[in-house]
């Protein structure tokens, strides 16, 4: 089994603060995780190192057996999909939904000169037909829903076939019922065995899809607890890890969570 990440003591620093801290975590290529922790936590500058967009300023980063520092990032950026928030606002929004696909083989944002093959388009039709997006093909990335352009997103990030898939947030802004349509796609996504390991960060359990395999709650730049998810996500770590007194459920694939509001000197 192949390790897609290997961070041994990683550490970032700007100034006196510390964004994150002695940071250990090893992800195989058949592994689904989830970073959870509260804002400030250190997961946006941890998603930029798998990325290959940050150096660390200790520590060594190996991503998909290359260490950071030691090779060119340009040619390792394209082996790793990534959906965010940032990359969604370059997107020109005027731009095809076709075309904002498949010019990820390009690494581009929006058509210009470039020539694609049969077989571009041939994988760009498949993965939107994959997120029920084949629809859209002639529609402009701006007059999408929220929901429709993260579902865009993720056919972008997937379109170069990468062996690891960042999504940062991927339910942020969406309505229930986009939020609901779009972990259910994800849950179909995690559990094909043909698809890359991937890191998914979150704030809120309630978004994470079924089929997501391991945890990592991280706190103020540093680990609290990472592993299967089931051992992770418990009461006692994630009360730990937000800094709130918390209850998880976990029915039919799906987790929640809940504040155990203190009354009276009792937890209820």
């Amino acid at each position: 089994m192949a390790t897609v990440v290997d961070l041994s003591g990683v550490g970032v620093q700007r100034g006196d603060a510390k964004l994150l801290d002695d940071i250990n975590w090893i992800v195989e290529e058949d592994e689904r995780w989830v970073l959870v922790g509260p804002n400030g936590a250190g997961k946006t500058t941890l998603l930029q190192i798998l990325a290959a967009q940050l150096h660390p300023t200790v520590g060594i980063a190996t991503i998909l057996e290359e260490v950071l520092g030691t090779i060119d990032v340009f040619e390792l950026r394209p082996r790793i999909g990534v959906t965010s928030a940032a990359i969604a606002d370059r997107i020109p929004r005027q731009e095809k939904v076709r075309d904002v696909v498949v010019s990820a083989s390009y690494a581009v944002m929006g058509r210009w000169r470039e020539n694609y093959d049969e077989m571009d388009h041939e994988r760009a039709l498949e993965l939107m037909s994959q997120l029920e997006i084949d629809q859209l093909g002639d529609r402009t990335f701006g007059t999408l829903s929220e929901g429709e352009r993260k579902r865009v997103q993720i056919a972008r990030a997937l379109m170069t076939d990468p062996e690891l898939l960042l999504l940062d947030e991927p339910a942020a802004g969406l309505d229930l019922a986009g939020r609901e349509a779009l972990v259910r796609t994800l849950g179909d996504l995690c559990s094909d065995p043909m698809a890359p390991a991937s890191v998914m960060v979150t704030h809120h359990v309630e978004e994470i899809p079924d089929g997501i395999t391991n945890a990592l709650l991280i706190k103020a730049g540093k680990v609290v607890a990472s592993g299967p998810i089931q051992d992770v996500f418990t009461d006692e770590l994630m009360s730990e890890t937000f800094e709130v007194p918390l209850h998880l459920t976990h029915e039919e694939g799906r987790w929640s969570a809940r504040a155990v509001w203190h009354r009276r000197g009792v937890y209820v």
